[in-house]
Order: structure tokens, then C-alpha cells, then sequence
């Protein structure tokens, strides 16, 4: 037997017939060095009656812990040196692991890889790495752009987890996933403290993989809604320097702006929220919710964001230069 070079972990909710899809992508890999540990929310024991569950490891949890809880208890049981977070929805092409693996070992001072991951049945991308808004939000670079246009290797800000590389080194000194995000952008909160402690992220275009965009919890659901709204809230307090806070809100009123813009041509998250039957004024209370829920948290945020500067590779002008050189504008966000 090799030695365990990766351990890629997936959390699953639905545990249907595209994990068993997923699962086989990984029988199908170059590279063998790995092991796959599926880490089970149901609440049902619903992964173990996978067709394609043989030899893979489960973790069963009671109830649906979140995405990062579930990566982070495949890392608290790993030995090996790269750790992959993979979506139960996404299909690895056979040379996926290899890719990514490959480039890491080539660059030690880069600690995620973000792969190509392209939109299931589509030629075109999901994402090709992480942007970021003024506002904190997150969106992927490339979405429904088609992948030639991306085809070069290359430094980006941050890898979606639904598809992504990690070392272990930078996963243990910074923390792991922050399981309070429960579900969204718990990758670009992990993504930008990497960034703080001085990791880089490289881009492998040949690491593709096919994804089914939110396949589970919905593209604009409300839970979706609230959690992408509060959870950009956590990321901005943790994260931003304090001159790009005022900034934060700026943004975020001209991204509500063209929200309500997208509620009448027929365009972006706001107005797919309206055509799956929620009205307009629940997505209204949605983000007033999510304001709300700041409120308790951020004591605890604000502890986690002094922690963060006192291990600080970078200085706050760096930071702000690479939010900048990876930014996406709130219009172009509403618009996706």
C-alpha cells in the first residue's frame, strides 16, 4: 500500500445518487496516494447505503453539523499532509488529485489549490478560484464563462471548497474551518485568514472537476439567502482591515441597489429568489435577520479577528491590495 499522501474529505446531506457519482470519479483517479473519508449529516446513516461506499470511510453525525465541521472532523482524523474538500455533487475527472497534488508539491509556499470546476452538463465554469466584493461577498471567478478562458496557471486569492487542495500545515496553524459559518463562505473566511498568515493560492487548470451547482441546498433558496447575508457579515468582521469596514457598508448598499434593479430584469440571485415563489420583501427580512444575528456574534468575531493580527504575516496594506487585484463590484454580484 502507498503511503497516504491526501485525504479528501466530503460532507454529505442528501447522500444520493450523485455521491455515488462522485465516489466512483475517485475509483477513477491517476494518483493513488489517498484515502476518502465521507463525512455523513443526515442524520440518517443514509452514506453507508451508497453502492459505491465500499472501503470508504464514514463518519456518521446525529445532525447536520455544517459543511467546515464536517471537513474539519476528516482533518482532526488524517495523517496526511494535504487534505482535499470535496462537494458530494461534484465529479472528478480522472486526473484531478494528480493535478493538484502536483502543483503543491512544486510550490512550498502556497497552501490551497483551487481547481477548475465547471458547471455539470455545461462547457462552461463554475469557478476558477475566488472573488471577493468591497462588501465581503464572495462569488467565483469565471462563472459561466467558458473554460479556454482560464486555461493558465496562475496566483488567485482563494479556491472554492467545493473542489480544493489544502496543506495540512496551514490548516493546523491557522485553525481549520470555522464551524460557526455552519454553511457558505466558510472557504473564503479560511481562504483569506491563509492570506493573513502569509499562504498563497495557485490555480490548476487541469484539475477539473464537474459540479452541480447548489445542487443542495437550492441556488436561491432562503436558507441559502440568510446564510450567504450573515455569514458575509462574520467574514467582514473577522477579516477586513478597519479602513476597508466603512468601505464594507458602501458596497453593500449599492449591491442591495442592484438587487432590487435584478428584481425587475429578470437577472441575478434576487430575481431567481423571486422566481421560485419567495417574495421580495421575505428576501427584505432575510438580510435584516441576518443583520440581527451580528449582533450576539460579534464578540466572539472580534476576539477571533485580534487572534488573526497578532499571527500576521502580511500587513493590512497588503491585504487590502490583494482584495483589490481579486475584487468583483456589487453590480456584477447581484447580476450572478
Amino acid at each position: 500500500m502507498p503511503e497516504i499522501r491526501v485525504t479528501i474529505v466530503i460532507p454529505t446531506l442528501a447522500a444520493d445518487s450523485a455521491l455515488d457519482e462522485c465516489l466512483r470519479s475517485l475509483q477513477r483517479q491517476t494518483r493513488r496516494d489517498f484515502e476518502v473519508i465521507v463525512v455523513d449529516n443526515s442524520g440518517k446513516q443514509s452514506a453507508r447505503r451508497s453502492p459505491a461506499a465500499g472501503g470508504v470511510r464514514i463518519i456518521e453525525n446525529q445532525r447536520n453539523l455544517g459543511f467546515g465541521a464536517a471537513v474539519n472532523q476528516g482533518l482532526a482524523v488524517s495523517q496526511a499532509p494535504y487534505l482535499a474538500a470535496l462537494n458530494d455533487d461534484a465529479v472528478a475527472h480522472s486526473g484531478w488529485l494528480e493535478a493538484l497534488a502536483g502543483a503543491m508539491d512544486a510550490r512550498p509556499d502556497v497552501g490551497m489549490c483551487a481547481s477548475q470546476v465547471r458547471l455539470a452538463g455545461e462547457e462552461l465554469l463554475d469557478s476558477a478560484g475566488m472573488l471577493i466584493c468591497a462588501d465581503g461577498s464572495s462569488k467565483q471567478r469565471g462563472h459561466r464563462q467558458p473554460p479556454f478562458r482560464f486555461s493558465q496557471p496562475e496566483e488567485v486569492l482563494l479556491p472554492s471548497a467545493s473542489a480544493a487542495l489544502y496543506r495540512r500545515a496551514m490548516l493546523d496553524q491557522i485553525g481549520g474551518f470555522d464551524e460557526n459559518f455552519f454553511l457558505y463562505s466558510e472557504d473564503t473566511d479560511l481562504g483569506l485568514r491563509a492570506r493573513w498568515a502569509g499562504w498563497k493560492c495557485w490555480y490548476v487548470p487541469d484539475a477539473v472537476v464537474e459540479h452541480r451547482y447548489s445542487h443542495s441546498a437550492g441556488r436561491a433558496s432562503p436558507l441559502k439567502a440568510y446564510y450567504v447575508e450573515r455569514n458575509r457579515l462574520y467574514l467582514v468582521v473577522k477579516n477586513f482591515p478597519a479602513g476597508a469596514l466603512a468601505k464594507a457598508k458602501l458596497a453593500a448598499l449599492a449591491r442591495y441597489f442592484w438587487h432590487v434593479v435584478s428584481l425587475f430584469d429578470g437577472r441575478g440571485a434576487a430575481s431567481q429568489f423571486r422566481a421560485e415563489g419567495h417574495g421580495a420583501w421575505k428576501l427584505a427580512l432575510l438580510v435584516l435577520r441576518a443583520h440581527l444575528a451580528l449582533l450576539p456574534a460579534f464578540p466572539g468575531l472580534w476576539r477571533k479577528r485580534r487572534q488573526i493580527r497578532r499571527t500576521a504575516k502580511i500587513t493590512p496594506a497588503e491585504f487590502r491590495r490583494l482584495l483589490q487585484a481579486c475584487a468583483i463590484s456589487p453590480r456584477e454580484v447581484a447580476a450572478l
